[in-house]
């Protein structure tokens, strides 16, 4: 059963509806968590500086001496969205620099995860006399060895949780490294790597190297920073909302590169009214259907590529993937519905582990995170590898961090994990072939340790009631502007409504007209064709519906409960 939680409003919202917020936006950002007027300030002026990032002094010093004595430099990149946007930003921003680069990206079915002592070998195909990886690298204590056995140099950037032992010998720059003073720890990967870039750039203009040529503006990739940033649903604290305000409108201003305008056109979305929603639900899906069903070779290419024909080409490429991806989800999600009858009858259960050999592994994550999303409980999905071993994803619900209950599952149990990473809501393992079911009683127990009923309990939370006048298109525009995601949810409100007229469309969807006070409210309800009672207590979302070149407010109900 779905409960409704009504968010308290801190007394900070006095302070935020002072410095000029409306009423309402000021209890909203108040409720979470913002204090004062300054943490809304989303201007470039208001980063932080790069010097509290440990290792990024070295880590320029020695990009700008690649730079500067043309040695070969090769990224190594992750084969997700964070991945593969950090991979565009580094190729890029470094040849703007001056550098001389190219990239490697494994494929997560023949090479699995990270800088491996393999995927050194490949790149030392090129000679490189550098290395770097995006997105990964913190737990690569094998690679980076293989790599300074070769003679081979490498900088490490990254997002991660660190494991027990940190790669040496490398430079590392990581906001999750034990002693780096960076005020945000959630900055994805793609951020990193720009951070560095920004570094890299001063270490430069202090030798005088744009004297003679116009310095590059690194602003400019900020389009895919915002990309990878909400892709990858890292918490978006005041870093990362500046740095997805700051790409949002760059593509609203008609400025994005013409591998995001592809992504948004190949999905009719106008790129120049991108929201975080979009990038999250509508270009990250299919950047990652590279990395998830075939090479994200093809997902970089469509980002670096300054050709709008072939950006075209790729994101239909990409696009197509992401349709067969999305069968491939749907069969596998049926499967583990079936498997699930008798686990999820269990009142008792903590958590969901799931496996059949016959399951796709570059798609488990995204039917744990619906499986997540289904029953509320901390979820795993396993299929399969080449090599026999268990591959699983995992994602996670509040109050369970799922990297640190993994690594506790490691410690008590010796053995069975084979590799893992990750962060607080999502986390990928290996397993040995017969290592299921340890882990699943393992994981159990940590999780009955670490959560109470009551957290297991689905609920929803809203923003309160919104007063007469206070509901309507101006609001829904507001909101569709602002920067919501991970850490700062979409604003839900709720009430009760007479239920006025109710039409089904597209066979599976009910159109409403809400009445409530003498207010009249378009509303939809998705996925639901069954009636609806007279009056209903809604969770919704005032939206902007756009047709036909028109805009007009219109509720999305998420959740409903008859009313008296």
């Amino acid at each position: 059963m779905t409960t409704l939680v009504r968010r308290p409003v801190p007394a900070a919202s006095v302070a935020l509806g002072a410095a000029g917020l409306s009423p309402v936006l000021a209890r909203i950002y108040a409720a979470r968590g913002i204090r004062e007027p300054r943490e809304l300030d989303h201007s470039l002026a208001a980063l932080p500086t790069y010097a509290s990032l440990r290792g990024i002094d070295a880590a320029a010093d020695r990009l700008a001496r690649a730079i500067t004595q043309r040695e070969r430099i090769v990224i190594v990149a992750d084969y997700d969205a964070d991945g593969a946007t950090a991979c565009a930003v580094g190729l890029r921003g470094l040849r703007a620099l001056g550098a001389v680069v190219d990239f490697l990206v494994p494929n997560r079915f023949e090479f699995g995860y990270g800088l491996t002592p393999q995927i050194v070998a490949l790149a030392a195909r090129d000679a490189p006399a550098l290395i770097v990886t995006v997105d990964n690298g913190i737990a690569s204590v094998d690679g980076v060895a293989a790599a300074a056995s070769r003679g081979i140099d490498v900088l490490v950037t990254d997002h991660h949780l660190p494991g027990p032992v940190l790669p040496t010998p490398a430079i590392i720059v990581d906001p999750n490294q034990p002693g780096c003073t960076f005020p945000s720890k959630h900055v994805a990967g793609v951020g990193v790597l720009f951070y560095v870039l920004l570094a890299t750039r001063a270490h430069l203009r202090a030798a005088g190297a744009f004297a003679a040529r116009d310095e590059p503006n690194l602003a400019h990739l900020l389009d895919l920073v915002a990309l990878g940033t909400v892709a990858d649903v890292v918490r978006l604290d005041q870093v990362n909302r500046i740095l997805v305000t700051q790409g949002l409108a760059r593509m609203r201003a008609g400025a994005a590169h013409p591998g995001v305008r592809a992504l948004f056109a190949v999905a009719g979305r106008d790129v120049r009214r991108a929201t975080a929603f979009d990038l999250g639900f509508v270009a990250g899906p299919r950047l990652n259907a590279a990395g998830r069903l075939a090479d994200m070779t093809l997902g970089i290419r469509c980002l670096v590529t300054d050709d709008d024909a072939e950006a075209m080409q790729c994101a239909q490429r990409l696009d197509a993937l992401n349709r067969e991806r999305r069968e491939v989800e749907a069969n596998m999600q049926d499967d583990a519905l079936a498997d699930l009858g008798d686990v999820t009858a269990a009142a008792d259960r903590y958590t969901l582990c799931l496996h059949r050999d016959t399951w796709h592994q570059g798609v488990v994550g995204i039917v744990a995170a619906r499986l997540k999303d289904r029953f509320h409980r901390p979820t795993f999905v396993f299929a399969r590898g080449a090599d026999g071993e268990l591959r699983g994803s995992g994602r996670s619900i509040p109050g369970f961090h799922l990297r640190d209950a993994v690594d506790l599952v490691s410690k008590r149990a010796p053995g069975i994990i084979l590799r893992f990473g990750g962060h607080a809501f999502a986390a990928g393992l290996s397993l040995a072939a017969d290592g299921l079911p340890a882990f699943r009683d393992a994981f159990e127990a940590v999780a009955r340790e670490a959560l109470t009923a009551a957290e297991l309990a689905r609920t929803v939370e809203s923003d309160g009631v919104l007063a007469p006048g206070e509901l309507d298109l101006a609001l829904a525009r507001d909101l569709r502007e602002r920067v919501w995601g991970q850490g700062l949810p979409a604003p839900t409100f709720d009430d009760v409504f007479a239920v006025r007229s109710a039409r089904i469309v597209g066979g599976a969807h009910t159109r409403l007209v809400l009445e409530r006070g003498g207010e009249r409210f378009a509303a939809i309800v998705f996925r639901h064709a069954a009636p609806l009672p007279e009056r209903l207590h809604a969770a919704y979302r005032p939206e902007v519906n756009t047709w036909q070149g028109s805009e007009a407010l219109e509720l999305a109900i998420e959740h409903w409960w008859p009313a008296p």
